[in-house]
């Protein structure tokens, strides 16, 4: 009697776990799915942060240079502060790449 009610608990169980492995493989192909749809993405955000920190690369150039010419004190920080906005947009888009598996 305690086997046959073991069995009957271990088959209702089963049905009650069943569409729960459904969905999981489910939520499994999903998230590779949009694993592959972001790294898509990836390349042409990763190039964007390269154009604008071109950009804002030369704006501080010009900064730089003005303050230069001018006789400004204070270039120094203000050459720190352009070069190392500089390197943060080139090693983070080299990170973001790395992030997803891309380099």
């Amino acid at each position: 009697m305690l086997q046959k009610a073991k069995s009957k608990l271990a088959l209702a169980a089963l049905f009650l776990l069943s569409p729960i492995l459904a969905l999981a493989q489910n939520g499994v192909t999903g998230l590779n799915t949009a694993t592959s749809t972001l790294q898509t993405y990836v390349d042409p955000v990763t190039n964007i942060a390269l154009v604008i920190g071109g950009i804002v690369g030369i704006v501080g150039a010009i900064r730089v240079y003005s303050k230069w010419n001018s006789g400004d004190q204070d270039i120094n920080k203000e050459l720190m502060g352009w070069g190392g906005s500089c390197v943060f947009l080139v090693v983070s888009a080299v990170i973001i790449k790395a992030f997803f598996g891309l380099t």
